[in-house]
């Protein structure tokens, strides 16, 4: 998985600015009667909380311990642990599903696969999940290119998420939404993105202005306090031989 030094700076502000996941997702990807349920690369425990109905066990795994720090205050009836897609404490054949959310872009693809396959029992479920901003709305294109976004779009059907063996094609699910949030809500889920922190602070400043100036121009967000941000989120699961 990434890094977990590249979010660190960010999980606090992480753990409030991103958004949630539409619930019509959570159900699709994992099944009312999984027992065992691992979140992979959990940050701050979005999907998580959602994965934590109170029947099921919800195990999170996550390389970051700030990340995890947050995580723990946000869910702690559940069991946090540190690892990754490549590399997850748990025995093998020991869950019904594996779950990545916003996060399979960031694993070495065969290793994880790989991974995910040992973890699962047979026939149980992998699961990707991203959340994209629908940028076939024309004031969300520009906010993208005023964020220096880092792929998190939908323009159109996405492609299918390259996962290795023993997985083979997905079913998929296409979900649409609305966050409603405020401007600074906006910038503040640029702020928690690890490429920002990576900015010097003169490149954080232009960027800053860059989205104010789309917000403060456009007739679907000009003036406003409350903005209705469209998003699709994007579902695919895998059946483990």
């Amino acid at each position: 998985m990434n890094d977990p030094a590249d979010f660190d700076g960010v999980a606090a502000l992480y753990a409030v600015a991103r958004p949630t996941y539409p619930k019509a997702a959570v159900d699709w990807l994992v099944d009312a009667d999984a027992s065992v349920v691992v979140d992979v690369g959990a940050g701050t425990g979005l999907f998580t909380r959602l994965l934590d109905d109170g029947a099921r066990t919800v195990i999170a795994v996550e390389p970051s311990a700030r990340m995890l720090e947050q995580l723990r205050l946000a869910v702690p009836g559940v069991r946090a642990v540190t690892g990754s897609g490549e590399r997850m404490p748990l025995p093998d054949a020991s869950a019904d599903a594996v779950v990545f959310a916003q996060a399979w872009h960031w694993v070495d693809l065969p290793a994880a696969s790989i991974e995910a396959a040992r973890v699962l029992r047979p026939g149980g479920r992998l699961g990707l999940v991203w959340n994209l901003r629908d940028e076939r709305v024309a004031w969300v294109r520009e906010l993208g290119a005023a964020m220096r976004a880092d792929g998190d779009h939908f323009r159109g059907q996405p492609q299918d998420p390259e996962v290795g063996p023993p997985f083979s094609a997905p079913e998929r699910s296409l979900v649409e939404w609305v966050r409603v949030c405020s401007p600074d809500e906006i910038v503040s889920d640029v702020r928690s993105r690890s490429y920002f922190e990576l900015l010097s602070a003169t490149e954080q400043r232009a960027v800053e202005g860059d989205v104010r100036a789309v917000l403060d121009r456009h007739p679907e967000t000009a003036g406003r306090t409350s903005i209705e941000l469209p998003y699709v989120t994007a579902s695919f699961r895998y059946v483990r031989p």
